[in-house]
């Protein structure tokens, strides 16, 4: 086993890395740019090296792989981002004779671009998006109209929801194309795009896999991520309402048979489109940690991140999966405001209060204090639990959502509290297109007076000093900027 991991990210992921690294007796090392110096994460870590005043050194290979030379780790976990799904990086650790904690670097390739990898998953049989090539308009032209409309124009080497695009006719295809292909060159060096058809209404479900270098592969059950903004996850949930077992078995087998072809290791995840007649459709396969991977360890039991560390130290996991237990629901908090478009809202946390209780489980980077800034993204914490059964688990997590407060910065947490209790989302019945066609849940309805009371009451508290951190914290309030801030908020609800 190693000695000394670095962990080469930021924020909730990296405290996360470091808290099972810690369990494992082994030292976590953090890295951080000059704009997360008073980040959560660098104290966390036993150890910490900084990258340079670049807010992106977080991307440059030979920095990160030297910090962790400097410091003598012997491994590297990526998490989720940044440097996770480049094959260069991975390499950079083997040559620096640092264990990637990961997948090789050839399925990293393969996956890592989009056409390479429906070409490898239909060649493995694996039943993949009807689609094709776009490199030129004529081209697009071409296979949009073989496919039929509407369409998908989405970025070769995309990812996390950026550069795609969806198009409903001809009419639309030219403009679509060059904007996507420019924004796929700024986010990810590279303006090669393709098309997909656009399914209509579909549920987006994934397969979590897991794999060792003596060649055994098994699946983690699936996760229904259908809960999206701007293509990007903000709920996630286990298992999915609408997957039958058949089918559940049936996308299970593809996914751990795609990934045996790709001689992968690690963990991994297959996604895929289900169509409401159940039949599946491959999207892509991440080759890293999901930011939605609590889930899966709170109905398996298993941790996650000390398997990918176990695999990377050569040990072998188990020949079968472990038995699924009961339902579990994950809520991304963001920094951001649903009325306004989902808009990123940086600014300082004023005040925190995180939840409790049995069964609930907060992934968190930030504390009172904390900065969010505009150079990352605007991911708070993941609030995830479990429960015996889908319900009880909605009703749990709900109820920790509520005991969610972030002072200072707008947030989407009433958001996710209303999503959770609409009657669609209790029946189950959602899809890719809810929360674009869900408008009506983005603005909180009108404070009654009684609501207003109450808010009024917890500022005057929190400037006073007996806010959730208690009055030693909030002795500096004045330096920090919070009266004035508590003024604003104050005027705000009168």
């Amino acid at each position: 086993m190693f000695r000394k991991v670095l962990i080469a990210n930021r924020g909730e992921i990296a405290i996360r890395i470091a808290r099972t690294v810690k369990e494992m007796g082994l030292g976590a090392v953090s890295v951080f740019s000059e704009a997360d110096r008073e980040s959560s994460h660098v104290a966390y870590a036993h150890e910490a090296v900084a990258l340079g005043p670049d807010p992106r050194a977080y991307l440059d290979i030979e920095r990160v792989v030297d910090a962790a030379r400097r410091v003598g780790a012997d491994a590297l976990h990526p998490g989720y981002g940044f440097l996770s799904e480049n094959p260069e990086f991975a390499r950079a650790c083997e040559r620096a004779g640092i264990a990637f904690v990961g997948p090789p670097a050839s399925a990293i390739e393969t996956m890592g671009s989009k056409q390479r990898a429906r070409a490898a998953m239909s060649a493995a049989g694996v039943p993949v998006v009807p689609g094709g090539s776009a490199s030129t308009l004529a081209e697009a032209r071409a296979t949009a109209a073989r496919v039929g409309y509407p369409i998908l124009v989405k970025a070769t080497d995309g990812g996390g929801g950026k550069g795609m695009r969806r198009v409903e006719s001809e009419a639309e295809l030219e403009a679509a194309l060059a904007r996507t292909s420019s924004e796929a060159l700024s986010a990810f060096g590279s303006a090669e795009v393709y098309i997909e058809k656009a399914l209509i209404r579909p549920r987006h479900v994934e397969i979590q896999v897991l794999g060792d270098r003596a060649g055994n592969l098994v699946h983690l059950y699936e996760r229904d991520c259908s809960l999206q903004r701007r293509h990007q996850k903000i709920v996630e949930e286990t298992p999915c309402p609408a997957l039958s077992a058949a089918t559940l078995a049936e996308m299970a087998n593809v996914a751990v048979e795609g990934a045996r072809s790709l001689g992968y290791y690690s963990a991994g995840t297959f996604e895929f489109l289900l169509d409401q007649n159940q039949n599946f459709y491959f999207l892509e396969m991440n080759t890293r940690l999901q930011v939605e991977h609590p889930i899966t360890e709170a109905i398996t039991g298993l941790d996650l991140v000390r398997e990918m560390l176990n695999v990377a130290a050569g040990e072998r996991i188990p020949s079968t999966p472990p038995e699924r237990r009961g339902a579990a629901i994950e809520a991304r908090v963001y920094a951001e405001d649903p009325a306004q478009g989902f808009l990123p809202c940086p600014g300082r946390v004023r005040d925190l209060r995180e939840p409790s209780g049995p069964f609930v489980r907060v992934d968190s980077g930030i504390e009172a204090g904390s900065e969010i800034g505009p150079q990352y993204d605007p991911l708070l914490a993941k609030v995830s639990v479990w429960a015996e059964s889908r319900e009880r688990a909605r009703a749990r997590l709900g109820r920790a959502l509520a005991e969610t407060s972030v002072l200072g910065i707008d947030t989407n947490l009433g958001f996710l509290t209303r999503l959770l209790d609409d009657p669609e989302f209790v029946r189950g019945d959602y899809d890719t297109e809810f929360v674009e066609r869900r408008s009506d849940l983005y603005a909180a309805p009108p404070l009654h007076d009684g609501e207003r009371d109450d808010l009024l009451a917890a500022l005057a508290a929190l400037e006073l000093g007996e806010g959730t951190r208690g009055a030693a914290r909030n002795q500096g309030n004045a330096a920090n900027g919070l009266s004035p801030w508590v003024a604003a908020e104050r005027a705000r609800l009168r």
